[in-house]
């Protein structure tokens, strides 16, 4: 009996046995016992998920607090937009620890001085953590105080400033460090930070807590806290989301 290539229904045939075979394996693989994650509306572009907590956005400042904790924020408040006015840092009345934050700033549109001069302000996690805020658009200074830096620790991996006056935005995930029971740093805390959509820190370790901080390095969970540099800064849509992260 002649033989020639295979017909066109023998192929089909051995193309649904390799089918059915990949697919039996699969079967077999364990599956996961996690639970399915709970589901998160995300909230509409530009607005905070639903499972946020919304730090300025809503009517008034009365999440935070000056940062000396003896009184209300003193920032001027307007249509979503908190400015400083050199009342001093402010910080807000709940702790945190591992979170999602999401900040949008934006430095004077008016230029004035240069280096740690130009729009300076920074972004604090746990009151002892700074991620620096600085108008770093064509204006030089020093790598690991730039904006983005991770202040006098971590340079930004890129510089992805907008021009003076424009609005940018942060979106900060940190991690706090870890401590055994008898109070030993066992893990050092670390942040990762897109800058304007632009990875700019990835899980940077802090060596320890930056210049300005509240408080000493410890387990204790800790305010975030916006920086009064004397700078006429403004801040709108921030909001934060408690990360149930094991490490």
């Amino acid at each position: 009996m002649k033989t020639g290539a295979p017909t066109k229904n023998a192929l089909l045939l051995l193309a649904a046995v390799a089918s059915v075979a990949v697919l039996s394996l699969a079967a077999l693989q364990p599956q996961s016992a996690a639970p399915l994650p709970p589901v998160v509306d995300p909230g509409a572009p530009g607005k905070a998920p639903a499972d946020a907590i919304v730090l300025i956005g809503g009517a008034d400042l009365s999440a935070w607090q000056n940062a000396d904790g003896k009184a209300p924020a003193g920032w001027i408040y307007k249509d979503g937009v908190a400015t400083v006015n050199s009342t001093g840092s402010i910080m807000t009345r709940e702790s945190f620890g591992d979170v999602q934050l999401h900040v949008e700033f934006a430095t004077p549109e008016k230029v004035e001085g240069h280096g740690q001069e130009r729009g300076n302000s920074g972004v604090y996690l746990m009151g002892r953590y700074e991620v620096q805020v600085l108008d770093s658009f064509n204006n030089e200074t020093y790598p690991d105080g730039q904006c983005g830096a991770v202040y006098k620790q971590h340079p930004p991996l890129v510089n992805a400033c907008r021009g003076p006056g424009q609005w940018q935005t942060y979106d900060i995930v940190f991690h706090a460090p870890r401590f055994d029971a008898a109070g030993k740093k066992t893990a050092p805390g670390d942040v990762t930070v897109l800058h304007n959509g632009v990875l700019i820190q990835d899980h940077s370790e802090f060596s320890g807590v930056t210049g300005g901080n509240l408080t000493p390095e410890s387990a204790d969970p800790g305010p975030i806290m916006l920086q009064d540099h004397g700078n006429p800064m403004r801040f709108r849509n921030v909001w934060v989301r408690k990360l149930g992260v094991s490490r």
